[in-house]
């Protein structure tokens, strides 16, 4: 059963967990920020059921808890930047605040960043462009993984490779947030973790057979690319241009064999205020979310929804009511506080 907590005691409460592993104080402020973002909008397996997985890569030394980032190039709307290894949260947010600052200087604004950690939701970070009237993407690989292969292949060469969209409208945002495989790495461990199966045939085993069972993926199955088996090469395009995106802007990837949890990830954001302007903007995007609505639902009991609507609605609720987290992650983040000497953390009554 799920358990609410408060969210301000919640956030400093993982702040606190990851500055008693070793985290500089902003770094562990961003992990924990973002990582509550994501359990806010209803992404469980992209929330605080990552901060124990977190904390052993902070104790192994494959996340790095100190420092900053080195530029390696910098041209104003285009900077690449060496993460070093750092909490991938620090570092997309970051990203992120800078490129919205410089896309107001020079109507957009790209950062590449190699070597990186995990970096969790994507769609987490999209409000801090989409609050400012700027349109923004993240997309994020990791060149240590395999677990999606080429359609037509058997073995994997990516990962699940995401791309998230933050696009303002005249009303909320579309929040998009869609991968080149039809599930998750983190979902499978859910699974595999509760004794469950997907409820449709998702992965494909070492010999081409599609199935349910994640304990197939210590066997060397996959997990299929968005289009399934009948229409994979969708997912196959999507996972090879992110690499390129990633990866290969970064100048760092699978070609360098990285050892230990790595992510390479690129922030774009644009300012409508550059080119058509804001106000037309908004009239365009808002013209298509009213379009998406107010098209007949195949279902009447299930209206036409946008990218990130439910999300927000959770948000709201969370901010409102407590944050509701997945079963489980409350006591593996306690056993962790006991780990580290300081006080645990009780659900609202």
């Amino acid at each position: 059963m799920s358990e609410t907590f408060d969210l301000a005691e919640l956030t400093d409460f993982v702040s606190t967990l990851f500055v008693r592993a070793g985290l500089e104080t902003d770094k562990s402020a961003a992990v924990a920020c973002y990582l509550i973002e994501a359990d806010l909008m209803g992404h469980t397996t992209h929330g605080l059921a990552l901060a124990p997985w977190y904390l052993q890569s902070v104790r192994d030394g494959v996340m790095k808890t100190g420092g900053t980032y080195e530029i390696l190039s910098d041209r104003g709307a285009a900077q690449c930047w060496d993460g070093k290894r750092l909490p991938g949260a620090w570092l997309t947010s970051e990203a992120m605040k800078i490129a919205v600052n410089r896309a107001r200087t020079f109507g957009s604004a790209t950062i590449a960043i190699g070597n990186s950690h995990h970096i969790g939701a994507l769609s987490a970070y999209l409000s801090i462009a989409t609050d400012q009237s700027m349109l923004a993407s993240v997309a994020s690989s990791s060149p240590s993984g395999a677990q999606v292969a080429p359609f037509g292949g058997l073995d994997g060469v990516f990962t699940p490779n995401p791309v998230a969209w933050g696009i303002p409208t005249n009303a909320q945002p579309l929040l998009i947030d869609i991968s080149a495989s039809i599930t998750t790495v983190n979902m499978a461990t859910r699974l595999k973790r509760e004794g469950r199966v997907y409820d449709h045939d998702w992965l494909m085993d070492r010999d081409g057979r599609i199935g349910n069972d994640p304990e197939i993926l210590d066997d060397g199955a996959t997990l299929l690319p968005t289009g399934g088996v009948d229409h994979g090469q969708k997912g196959y395009g999507m996972a090879l241009s992110v690499e390129a995106l990633t990866q290969g802007l970064a100048g760092y990837g699978r070609a360098n064999a990285p050892k230990g949890t790595n992510a390479a990830v690129t922030v774009s954001v644009y300012d409508p205020a550059a080119f058509g302007g804001v106000e037309n903007f908004v009239t365009q995007t808002g013209w298509l979310r009213d379009a998406c609505l107010a098209s007949r639902p195949k279902d009447p009991s299930h209206p036409v929804r946008l990218p990130g609507q439910a999300a927000l609605l959770r948000k709201a609720a969370s901010i409102r009511d407590g944050v509701r987290l997945y079963p489980g992650i409350a006591d593996s983040l306690n056993a962790e506080a006991q780990r580290y000497g300081i006080a645990t953390i009780s659900a609202q009554a």
